[in-house]
């Protein structure tokens, strides 16, 4: 039996248990040899993730949101609409959230988290290694899918955002800045979930992903990227690329399932928050909201 999952929660500023959706399913898939045997023949493969998606655009749906929202205990005031609305369970699941219910930090040297969910932060992105699985590093050029395009990065500063099936699913820009067009990097569709992770960081550089860059006049280029998962095949952008945007402008959303984003900064830009640091070096995720800062310009 393994250990529970243990992120440390921002607002209690305390340890506590993650609710994972799905356990027992994941626990078989990437403890089991013949649940290996299912990741590989079925469950990493696009059109499953079509087939899930389409069933929860089936009105039918609609009957696993009071369910859900019981279980996981969310907060329905937070919601910009009522429950009733949601024709299926797709449309609660990427829901919009009242503004009021995300303010975004005013501070001008203020960087935002870019979405709810749990937060690793690493100062030097070359300093990471031990965190997730000992041994291994995580590889900007396969990230990137480009020698050229990761190396300003190097050493950098990096943000990665887990987004659980329970979480707010639209992402937001965590600094202002001209937006640049999104580019595809194909992959796979593996889950993104604490229990995948530990077996294999490389998910992140072979799930299936989009990249764009955040021009700020300070910082300079930000590196943005939404990264698939089982389930969430289906990346949907709502801000336009080319313009400039204010930060914490919505830049989209992602459809059923638990996805991560990843943000990096070019070398000594930004300090991150103390204790995200901290809690990263213990192995342990922080959960923080759309909105709050995260860390500053240097």
């Amino acid at each position: 039996m393994e250990p529970e999952i243990l992120f440390h929660n921002r607002s209690t500023d305390k340890l506590e248990p993650e609710k994972v959706y799905g356990e027992k399913w994941l626990r078989f898939i990437y403890h089991n040899f013949f649940g290996k045997l299912c990741l590989w023949a079925l469950v990493k493969r696009s059109w499953f993730s079509k087939w899930y998606g389409w069933r929860m655009n089936q009105n039918s749906s609609a009957t696993k949101i009071q369910p859900f929202i019981d279980e996981y205990e969310l907060n329905t005031q937070e919601f910009e609409d009522d429950i009733t609305s949601f024709k299926n369970f797709n449309e609660f699941f990427f829901r919009k959230l009242r503004d009021e219910s995300r303010p975004i930090s005013q501070d001008a040297e203020d960087i935002v988290f870019p979405a709810d969910g749990r937060h690793f932060g690493f100062e030097n992105i070359s300093k990471s290694e031990g965190v997730f699985v000992k041994g291994q590093k995580f590889l900007l050029d396969q990230l990137f899918g480009s020698k050229k395009l990761a190396e300003p990065y190097i050493g950098g500063t990096l943000l990665l955002s887990r987004l659980c099936p329970t979480d707010y699913h639209r992402f937001h820009l965590p600094v202002s800045g001209k937006m640049e067009d999104i580019k595809l990097i194909n992959g796979s569709l593996f889950s993104v979930n604490p229990i995948a992770l530990r077996q294999n960081i490389s998910i992140f550089w072979e799930n299936k992903r989009y990249l764009t860059f955040v021009e700020n006049n300070e910082i300079g280029k930000v590196a943005i990227f939404l990264v698939g998962a089982t389930c969430v095949g289906s990346v949907h952008i709502t801000a336009q690329s080319g313009k400039f945007h204010v930060k914490g402008t919505e830049l989209g959303y992602f459809s059923f399932g638990g996805s991560s984003l990843i943000t990096i900064f070019q070398p000594d830009m930004i300090h991150l928050d103390n204790k995200l640091i901290q809690m990263t070096k213990q192995g342990h995720e922080s959960y923080g909201k759309m909105g709050e800062a995260m860390g500053r310009i240097r």
